[in-house]
């Protein structure tokens, strides 16, 4: 079973976005189960939701304390809450921001990683450029998607389909692939240099 925790605040689409995982995992015939996890429901407050995906039935139904992905729509969270509370070692990371990790602050805590597992994703700036809107919460799933290889853009543009009319959808796949390609293009970098490292 993968799990999937997903940080943001109230308006991001935190609960859109791992209802969408979720689809996206249905698409491939998996079994998978999205839930929120509400304190305050007003914008801005810190909105958590989870996904889980699975090859067979999924009988668990408590939050996710340990998981293999952290998708954190909202970098000013880092200095907030504890995003990284039970996040598995060398699990992946997928960050809504422009900087760097080591320009986060987090470059110590990471330093023992696996490269290619920590990925920055300008999920805003693409959704600006893209839906008009600042909705981070798609091409980040694009990114994730990317990232971890556990589900296949394919499966999130039908996600897409099936969740908003056709002309949003549009400009959000078009977000979605462009987050898509970035991170590819980033983990082929770390890959690079970890070679030249080497």
């Amino acid at each position: 079973m993968f799990q999937v925790r997903i940080h943001g605040r109230g308006g991001q689409g935190v609960v859109t976005a791992a209802e969408m995982l979720s689809i996206a995992a249905f698409e491939e015939g998996r079994h998978a189960q999205a839930f929120p996890s509400f304190g305050s429901e007003r914008t801005g407050a810190p909105v958590v939701a989870f996904c889980r995906i699975a090859d067979k039935e999924i009988r668990l139904r408590e939050p996710i304390m340990e998981p293999d992905a952290l998708i954190i729509q909202d970098p000013t969270l880092l200095y907030q809450v504890d995003v990284f509370s039970g996040l598995k070692k060398g699990g992946y990371i997928l960050i809504n921001t422009t900087r760097s990790f080591d320009e986060l602050g987090l470059g110590d805590f990471v330093r023992d990683w696996p490269q290619e597992r920590l990925c920055t994703v300008p999920a805003t700036d693409l959704s600006r450029q893209h839906v008009g809107r600042p909705m981070p919460n798609v091409p980040l799933l694009a990114g994730f998607a990317a990232a971890s290889g556990v589900i296949r853009l394919e499966s999130v543009i039908n996600a897409i389909r099936t969740k908003f009319p056709e002309k949003i959808a549009n400009s959000n796949i078009a977000a979605a692939t462009a987050a898509y390609q970035f991170v590819l293009d980033e983990i082929a970098n770390a890959r690079q240099e970890e070679v030249a490292h080497a």
